[in-house]
Parts: structure tokens; C-alpha cells; sequence
């Protein structure tokens, strides 16, 4: 357990995913890597997608946009129909009554204003307790509603880049812990809200509820930005609400769990991951055992789970088994 926080804090920060030492790696995942090592052709490695392509429905990534545009409507529907089931918005709510804060933006309230009031408390610990228990960076695939559009401008630029119209550029993602520093400075240091300024999140999910504004332009920009230049810039590179709920979810007991023994390497889950290194230990040779957790930043999307050809990824609940 030790092992797995410390781990996912390193790649929350920006470090690259560490390899397994030399000598380290238990005798069982070594035979199995020896065992493949040559077995598996290209000719085997397609035959398994294809039946894979046959049998895969994208169950998790249904789940995921259904749950994504239920939760954002709901308070679309509370708020025009004043039935008070969820009031506000993602940034601060109350679900019947019960007060929610998202921590990023209840962090950046305290900074700017140097108050904290009960109220506050309550919802900090509860999103703080709801988002332990699903999965921290859970929020950002399954709530935000950012994220969707951000994924349907990821088809169009991976489409403009295979069409060589475009290149993806990338930046180094200890670029996301220094932004988080600054903008949690900038509310110390000036008294405002800086980032819940520019946040897409907060801006959509306003203009969601409450009609929209000009901030949208914002979000355009954002998104243009990441269809022509740089896949998911924002969430990969930017965004600080994933650095504080990846590390509220070191603590979840739900994960994503890669099995070794199957495996074929070919790195289709890494291609449509949204944090492709938290998927090094798929790469033949990288685990440091046969069955190991995905790192805490993983946002639990379950793209990787939809498109394993060889059901090596899955999710599973600490103590319960898989989903």
C-alpha cells in the first residue's frame, strides 16, 4: 500500500512511472514474460482485437457519458424547476439540503479570503469522503463536463493528426503541480478567486444552469486549442482540480487492476488513455508484479478496460473483486 502512494504521488507531481529494479520482479512474472517472448505474433496480437471489435460494446464509456450529462442535468432540472434536489453548481452545491464543496474550489475560497465557515467544513468533508471512496480523479471523467468536450475534440484532433493535417505537441506534466502552485498563490496574495475565473469547469457548468456568458469564449479558445495543437492540454498539463482529487484518490478502494498473465503489450490502452503513463506497467517487462494497481492518477474512465483485446484491465473494488 505504501508502494502504490508513493507511486501515485510521484506521477500526480509529474515524475515518470519507475520501473521495476533489476532482480526485483517476482519469479512468477518472470516466467510469464519468458513464456511470451517470441510466442506472441503480430498475427496472434490482431486476431485478438478483431474478436475483441466483435464482442465490445464501450460498456464503461456509455456508463460514463450517461452518468456525466445526468449528474450536470440535474441541476439544470433543480434549478428551472425549483425542486431543490441539486442547487448551484459543480464548484459549490447542496444535494436535498446537504452541502457539497468541490475541494479545488473550497481550497481556493480559503486562500483568497482567509475564512473558513461551517458550512464549508461539511461540504468539504463530504466530497472529500464521496471522491475517497470512488476514486479522486473519478470527478474528472465521470462529472466534469469539460472532459466530454474535451474527449470529442480529442477525436477530431487525433483524426486531423492521422490525416497529417495537424501535429500533437506535448508538454512535461510537472507543468500541472507549478500551476497548481501559483494559482493557489495568486488567491493568497490577491484575495481573488483567480483559477475559478478561467476554470472551463466552473464556466460550463454555470452557463449550464444559469444561461451563458462571456466566458465561453474561454472555453472555445481551450478547446481550438486542443484540436489544433496539443491532445487534452488542459486536464494533462494545467488543470489543478486533478492533482487535488488524484490525491484524495491514493486512498479509494477503487482502482483499475492490470493482469500480466494475458497481456499481449500492444498498447492499444495506452493510445486512448487520457494519462497514458499511468499505463507503463502494461509495457512487456515494466510491472513490478503480475497483478498491480493503476496509479492514483488514473481518472477511471474505463476507456482502457472497453478496448483490451484481452480483458487485462479491469475494475475492481479493494476486498470485492472486479466490477
Amino acid at each position: 500500500m505504501k508502494g502504490y502512494i508513493l507511486e501515485s504521488l510521484a506521477q500526480i507531481m509529474g515524475a515518470k512511472p519507475s520501473r521495476p529494479e533489476p532482480g526485483s520482479q517476482p519469479e512468477e512474472l518472470k516466467e510469464i514474460y519468458r513464456e511470451k517472448r517470441g510466442a506472441l505474433t503480430k498475427a496472434d496480437v490482431e486476431a485478438a482485437r478483431h474478436t475483441h471489435k466483435k464482442t465490445c460494446c464501450n460498456k464503461w464509456q456509455r456508463r460514463r457519458w450517461a452518468t456525466l450529462v445526468a449528474v450536470n442535468l440535474l441541476f439544470v432540472v433543480s434549478y428551472y424547476f425549483d425542486v431543490q434536489v441539486l442547487e448551484g453548481a459543480l464548484t459549490a452545491s447542496r444535494f436535498v439540503g446537504f452541502h457539497m464543496a468541490d475541494l479545488n474550489s473550497a481550497l481556493q475560497v480559503v486562500l483568497a479570503y482567509k475564512h473558513i465557515v461551517l458550512n464549508l467544513v461539511i461540504g468539504i468533508v463530504t466530497v472529500f469522503i464521496l471522491w475517497a471512496l470512488l476514486g479522486g480523479r473519478t470527478f474528472c471523467s465521470w462529472v466534469c463536463p469539460y472532459h466530454l468536450l474535451a474527449e470529442w475534440a480529442e477525436y477530431l484532433h487525433l483524426w486531423l493528426v492521422k490525416k497529417k493535417l495537424v501535429k500533437d505537441h506535448s508538454f512535461h506534466r510537472g507543468a500541472r503541480p507549478v500551476f497548481y502552485l501559483v494559482f493557489a498563490l495568486l488567491a493568497l496574495f490577491t484575495g481573488y478567486t483567480v483559477f475559478e475565473t478561467i476554470s472551463p469547469t466552473g464556466i460550463l457548468s454555470r452557463a449550464l444552469i444559469y444561461g451563458p456568458g462571456i466566458a465561453l469564449i474561454w472555453v472555445g479558445f481551450l478547446l481550438l486549442f486542443e484540436v489544433f495543437y496539443s491532445r487534452r492540454a488542459w486536464c494533462r498539463y494545467v488543470c489543478p482540480i486533478g492533482v487535488t482529487y488524484g490525491v484524495v484518490g491514493v486512498f479509494s478502494p477503487l482502482r483499475v487492476k492490470y493482469n500480466a498473465v494475458n497481456c499481449h503489450h500492444e498498447g492499444d490502452c495506452r493510445k486512448v488513455c487520457m494519462v497514458p503513463h499511468v499505463l507503463d506497467i502494461t509495457i512487456r517487462g515494466q510491472a513490478r508484479a503480475v497483478n498491480i494497481d493503476v496509479a492514483a492518477d488514473c481518472t477511471r474512465c474505463g476507456m482502457c478496460v472497453d478496448v483490451c483485446p484481452t480483458d487485462s484491465l479491469n475494475f475492481v473494488v479493494k476486498g470485492l473483486g472486479k466490477l
